[in-house]
């Protein structure tokens, strides 16, 4: 498909901080020619026959809300989030690497208390700090939960970036992680000797993922201290729900909490 693979092109060939400040005005444009109402996104209400293609290398269909820029994980993770209700009372919150869209509704959330609700990236224009997240410049204790979604598979160090999650989480506290994980793998595989940018991406899924997890992915997030909890789409979504906001089956949260 054309708009696939030019979606394709524009995500491998400009960087992650030049595309999140352009999308914003260009993919509401490529989104006029699915109008229409099978599909509704449930963070901004965007109703389309479909939703637009997406992907480093393989597009999928049904990915990308045109109006508000979520995708399938999004939309979950969001969903996910309304319904536990896990942010009604605003506790200390720290979102790393915030996606636009679920940026926008978290801090509605944090009208009140504005101060809770703390922004985090590397480079990202969309966060309000900015520093590695295996050096997390915030004091031990001090957060109530964290939000972490697609950021581990990016890190050289993924175990010390859940050490560092582990030390300022407080005692009772949480955090929602995804990543994408290969379920046909036993284990996380990783190889620093693979330097080639297409090569990465055939391997990978993206050229700048560092490594793909296998079923072991609950166990390297239990290894720094965390009881873990995996929650799939279907134990609080019906089908039809999964359909309508086009929801990935093989997708999941997993709910890190701090004993």
């Amino acid at each position: 498909m054309v708009l696939g693979r030019f979606i394709r092109f524009c995500l491998n060939a400009f960087p992650r901080p030049v595309l999140q400040r352009i999308a914003s005005w260009s993919v509401p444009l490529l989104g006029l020619v699915y109008y229409g109402h099978k599909k509704r996104c449930p963070i901004c209400g965007k109703e389309v026959k479909k939703f637009l293609p997406y992907g480093y290398e393989v597009s999928r269909e049904d990915a990308l809300c045109p109006r508000c820029l979520a995708l399938e994980r999004h939309r979950m993770l969001w969903l996910y989030i309304e319904r536990m209700h896990t942010l009604e009372k605003c506790p200390v919150l720290l979102h790393m690497a915030p996606e636009v869209s679920l940026k926008r509704r978290i801090e509605h959330i944090y009208k009140d208390c504005p101060k809770n609700y703390i922004t985090a990236d590397l480079e990202s224009p969309l966060a309000e700090l900015h520093f590695d997240i295996c050096k997390i410049p915030l004091q031990t204790k001090s957060i109530e939960c964290f939000i972490c979604n697609h950021l581990l598979e990016h890190v050289e160090d993924d175990l010390k970036a859940l050490q560092e999650l582990y030390r300022i989480l407080k005692p009772g506290g949480w955090g929602l992680m995804l990543s994408p994980v290969d379920t046909n793998r036993e284990t996380t595989f990783e190889d620093s000797s693979i330097t080639d940018r297409h090569e990465r991406a055939k391997i990978f899924g993206q050229y700048d993922h560092l490594r793909i997890y296998g079923r072991d992915f609950p166990q390297r997030l239990s290894s720094q201290g965390f009881k873990v909890r995996e929650v799939r789409p279907q134990d609080f979504l019906s089908a039809t729900e999964i359909n309508l906001y086009s929801v990935r089956h093989e997708e999941s949260i997993y709910i890190l909490e701090k004993k």
